[in-house]
């Protein structure tokens, strides 16, 4: 379980692909604090730290999560964003995050605000996903608010401290994006399409 709110910036320095799995290697500051079995979210995808080596550590992501994000995009040099789950008892500075994402959407804009940035991103609405007006949404693992809900674009608005301390840096027109929607409204929805 995770909270959506980015510990630290991790950067690619090695990938092995072995059979239908790839090992990444990542260099990252809370590196020392790890343990081997451990689940940490790389851009919001939840993997379990399998080995550790000074300021580095490996984790597996197999196919199907492969199949379903972006990091099978991922070139040795990149950067990802990086949250340790959440401790018990903890406060909960985003929402309910699962590390587990549903599926990628495209960034179709950038717009600097005078201060601020609106990034809009479409993706398949034919998954049964949906966003809400000023509901909860987890974009490369960071927890955010929905603006301009449609059924299968939206908004958010990045204040300058997520934009210097995640990856939406890098964000450009076309960037390949991981979503996880939030898990209440997927079961409401769920529940929903069941008894139509």
């Amino acid at each position: 379980m995770f909270t959506g709110i980015i510990e630290d910036l991790g950067q690619i320095t090695q990938l092995e692909s072995d059979k239908e799995n790839l090992h990444l290697t990542i260099k990252s500051n809370i590196t020392s604090e790890l343990k081997i079995d451990q689940s940490v979210a790389h851009n919001g995808v939840c993997l379990t730290v399998v080995s550790i080596s000074g300021n580095e550590y490996v984790v597996t992501a197999i196919k199907e999560t492969l199949d379903k994000t972006n990091l099978a995009n991922l070139i040795q040099g990149d950067t990802v964003n990086l949250e340790r789950a959440m401790k018990l008892g903890g406060r909960l500075d985003g929402h309910i995050v699962q590390g587990h994402v549903d599926q990628t959407a495209i960034c179709t804009s950038v717009n600097e605000q005078n201060g601020s940035w609106t990034f809009s991103f479409e993706y398949d609405s034919s998954l049964n996903n949906i966003t809400i007006e000023k509901g909860s949404i987890t974009i490369n693992g960071v927890s955010l608010t929905v603006v301009d809900s449609k059924p299968n674009a939206f908004s958010v608005a990045i204040i300058p401290y997520t934009y210097e301390h995640t990856t939406f840096k890098s964000f450009q027109k076309g960037s390949v994006v991981n979503l996880e929607f939030d898990v209440i409204g997927k079961y409401i929805k769920r529940l929903n399409d069941l008894h139509r």
